[in-house]
């Protein structure tokens, strides 16, 4: 069950950090530099752990 919601992290960080670079918001307004390095950020850190998530469902399996 942890490795499904792993995957269901993974995509809402990347979508969270689409929306970021998007609205240029996060609790505050943000400089474009700032939402652009946080979206980024996101994005990179819900990919980390969608490949995470993936490897180790697919090694249980």
């Amino acid at each position: 069950m942890f490795k499904w919601l792993s995957l269901l992290a993974g995509f809402i960080y990347i979508v969270l950090g689409i929306v970021v670079i998007i609205y240029k918001f996060f609790g505050v307004v943000l400089e474009p530099n700032v939402a652009y390095a946080l979206g980024a950020l996101l994005i990179a850190y819900g990919i980390f752990r969608l490949v995470r998530a993936a490897t180790s469902i697919k090694n249980k399996d």
